[in-house]
């Protein structure tokens, strides 16, 4: 689940130092891979889908850890 986040992350991240740096028209195929499109493959409507998803059993499973953790420390109190 975290690879497609880290791959919006990461190709966000390129293409904007690539826009401040003035290389827009050389990686411009880096914005077609953060909304999902991959050539062959086009995930552009499925992308954000999964990118939301992840992010919210991302954030499920790390609250239920957390508490968790927050009640093994209570009841050793």
């Amino acid at each position: 689940m975290i690879l497609p986040i880290l791959f919006t992350v990461i190709t966000g991240v390129i293409y904007q130092i690539g826009e401040l740096g003035g290389f827009e028209d050389q990686i411009r195929f880096i914005i077609h891979w953060h909304k999902g499109n991959f050539g062959y493959i086009d995930f552009q409507k499925s992308f954000p889908f999964l990118n939301g998803l992840g992010s919210l059993i991302l954030a499920i499973t790390g609250l239920q850890m957390w508490f968790k953790a927050n009640k093994r420390n209570f009841n050793k109190q």
